[in-house]
């Protein structure tokens, strides 16, 4: 049986007695018709890029093509080294998901995971978090596993696409994906899973996609890390033993309607928000030139 949704998703794992990632496993081979051992494989694969993306930024300032964003995974990787506010497991994750946004943007190989613009929030989530906890490579996969099952639930019911919900529909559910995997990573059930996802999809609701010159750049990149830590954060909140009033499918269907009552200006056209401020303008002009005007 497919999940259509959360509630389907749950009466599943409960009924048989598995976790996400494990129907996640046998959903996708009876899909794809290969071996579980193939589908686990093709995950490890995608956490390799995920691995290298999240990587190259922390030793190395990656410049963005336009040349409007790079060099702050490095920055924020060597800060991470000194005492700190927040402290070094978080401005390391930080930096990964930071790392990721510039590789993309320095048209690197990253993984869409849901979007090209939400790539930084898995690989830096899951990474930090296996490291954190001293988890394995089988471990990260199978929090990716989990994660891919809550991306495809929003993607049936609504939508992972700035251009049609705004960002809350790329970092939102990039988030919530990656919350998913790592309260399983950490021992939580379907439900606190799920949870999860629902409390970030709330936290983030709302948010424009307001590209800086119709780039993936700026405030692209900053809106990973807030991502980041806010999959992070969440983690422990329901760890604690918090439950989310609103059900996941709830919050979904909720993401999906505010997505569609946002302007068309602020939905990755580049004609709202801080893309329209004066100083988004003259980064525009610093990409484009001075457009001509009759």
């Amino acid at each position: 049986m497919i999940a259509n949704n959360g509630q389907e998703l749950k009466d599943i794992c409960l009924k048989e007695g598995i976790s996400i990632w494990e129907y996640t496993l046998k959903a996708e081979a009876k899909k794809s018709k290969i071996s579980e051992e193939e589908v686990f494989n093709k995950m490890k694969a995608v956490l390799e890029v995920m691995k290298a993306s999240a990587k190259k930024g922390l030793n190395e300032k990656v410049i963005s093509v336009s040349s409007l964003i790079g060099g702050d995974a490095y920055k924020l990787n060597e800060y991470s080294k000194k005492e700190s506010l927040t402290g070094s497991f978080m401005n390391k994750a930080m930096a990964r998901a930071l790392s990721s946004s510039e590789v993309n943007a320095a048209m690197g190989k990253i993984v869409a995971a849901p979007t090209a613009g939400s790539c930084g929030i898995m690989p830096a989530v899951i990474i930090s978090a296996a490291e954190k906890l001293n988890k394995n490579e089988d471990d990260m996969v199978r929090a990716l596993l989990s994660a891919s099952t809550i991306g495809n639930i929003i993607s049936t019911n609504a939508t992972v696409s700035g251009a049609e919900g705004g960002c809350q529909a790329e970092c939102g559910s990039a988030a919530a994906m990656a919350c998913a995997g790592i309260v399983e990573m950490m021992g939580g059930s379907v439900e606190q899973a799920l949870d999860g996802a629902a409390i970030v999809i709330k936290n983030i609701l709302g948010l424009v996609c307001d590209p800086v010159a119709g780039l993936v750049e700026i405030p692209c990149a900053k809106r990973n890390v807030a991502g980041t830590v806010s999959a992070l954060t969440t983690a422990d909140i329901v760890m604690a033993g918090i439950t989310s009033h609103i059900p996941f499918d709830d919050t979904v269907e909720a993401m999906f309607e505010v997505g569609k009552s946002l302007p068309c200006a602020l939905r990755e056209t580049a004609l709202g928000g801080v893309a329209i401020t004066k100083a988004g303008k003259l980064l525009e002009e610093k990409v484009f030139g001075k457009k001509d005007t009759l």
